[in-house]
């Protein structure tokens, strides 16, 4: 498939990125609970603002698409969607997970996208996870992290949603590497973005009803399990379990730690 995407472009852009951790300092010591929120969301204002817009947008327009779209796609249909644009962000990780040195997590994902792509027709059945090879996912605010670069100020990007200054960056790389997303087919690079977003947030359905019950302020919830998660995942070499919440959830024997 042709794209846009050039090696150089990827390594030139992560280059520049990694360079600037040469010169980020390190994050400040922990402060009182007040003066901390006040540290990691110094633009709380804005940020709130982009939040609303953000959750009218998806009640309004977003959330509806969803409900239609699992009620109308079955089940089998849903996961073939996940699981394919699951193998294209494999591909992306594997090369984070590289930058990384973490020899281990790029050898499971080569093995990852290399199965499910093949064997697993362009990544529509997860092969790979029935072969019991581990998923590594990762992105390039991950990899500035693990180089010791500080996540900056909390912040919502428009659309995007949760982010910081430093993975608001790394998004901007990460789109880069994005292979659907570089299509020079502009037809089908629209319609992917757009099964993309609707199968995404169909599989947060269940979740987002229950933070409309439960949380008390959705915003700052958000922003804490954002952020509580992000500090999780710099340098884990276990792997990353992806959720699959149009799913039913598995039955367990003992309690799962993500």
């Amino acid at each position: 498939m042709t794209t846009r995407l050039t090696f150089k472009k990827i390594i030139t852009g992560a280059s520049f990125a990694l360079a600037l951790v040469l010169v980020q300092g390190c994050a400040t010591a922990p402060a009182t609970s007040t003066e901390a929120v006040r540290q990691i969301d110094p633009l709380e204002p804005f940020n709130r603002a982009v939040f609303k817009f953000n959750d009218g947008l998806d009640q309004a327009v977003i959330k509806p698409v969803a409900v239609a779209y699992t009620e109308v796609t079955p089940t089998m249909v849903r996961k073939g969607v996940t699981n394919f644009f699951g193998n294209i962000n494999d591909i992306w990780s594997l090369v984070n997970n590289l930058l990384q040195a973490k020899g281990v997590a790029a050898t499971d994902t080569l093995f990852r996208v290399s199965v499910n792509t093949f064997w697993g027709i362009g990544g529509l059945f997860d092969v790979a996870s029935e072969m019991q090879i581990p998923k590594h996912s990762a992105d390039f605010g991950m990899t500035l992290g693990y180089y010791g670069m500080a996540s900056g100020p909390y912040l919502v990007l428009p659309l995007l949603g949760p982010s910081t200054i430093r993975d608001a960056f790394g998004r901007a790389v990460d789109s880069q590497g994005d292979v659907a997303g570089n299509l020079n087919d502009v037809a089908l690079r629209n319609s992917l973005t757009g099964v993309r977003v609707v199968n995404l947030r169909s599989r947060f359905l269940d979740a987002g009803d229950a933070l409309e019950q439960a949380a008390l302020d959705k915003y700052s919830f958000t922003r804490d399990i954002y952020l509580q998660r992000r500090k999780s995942l710099i340098g884990r070499e276990q792997p990353v379990v992806e959720e699959r919440f149009d799913l039913p959830a598995p039955a367990t024997t003992s309690p799962a730690a993500q």
